[in-house]
């Protein structure tokens, strides 16, 4: 499972999720890429899920790459526990991801294999997500 380290402070406020990605938001590596259309918090077990299901489909062809880190830790308090005693302990940790961001990238296959591995990889996540190519976004290859 994805997750820091070490870092500074334990435990983060939730922020706000406004606006469109600007970083991050160009295919950088590959030929394909998943792109998020919503604001949303996306696990680390969902980032694993996506990436296991993309490498299954890809049978040790070509190469990915994952985009998106889970450093912002999700905190919980115990079911049936009063109000007040303080914030909850961390759960798990999740990746802010913002609309346009390019979450995972992918080469070195043909077209419909890559689509159909990012099509499973779309399956995984709770917010929605397109697939786009290098040549549409706008780039030189």
């Amino acid at each position: 499972m994805l997750m820091p380290k070490r870092v500074k402070w334990r435990k983060q406020m939730r922020g706000r999720m406004k606006g469109k990605a600007y970083r991050g938001a160009e295919i950088a590596f590959g030929e394909y890429g998943l792109q998020a259309l919503e604001p949303g918090w996306v696990t680390a077990r969902q980032i694993e899920a996506a990436r296991r299901a993309i490498v299954r489909e890809m049978k040790r062809r070509g190469k990915i790459w994952v985009r998106i880190f889970p450093d912002k830790p999700y905190t919980r308090k115990p079911p049936e526990t009063r109000m007040g005693n303080g914030k909850g302990n961390v759960e798990y940790y999740v990746a802010v991801v913002k609309p346009g961001r390019i979450m995972f990238e992918i080469a070195g296959l043909p077209e419909d294999a890559a689509m159909r591995a990012l099509q499973l990889a779309q399956y995984k996540f709770s917010i929605k997500t397109r697939i786009v190519t290098r040549h549409e976004m706008g780039e030189q290859a």
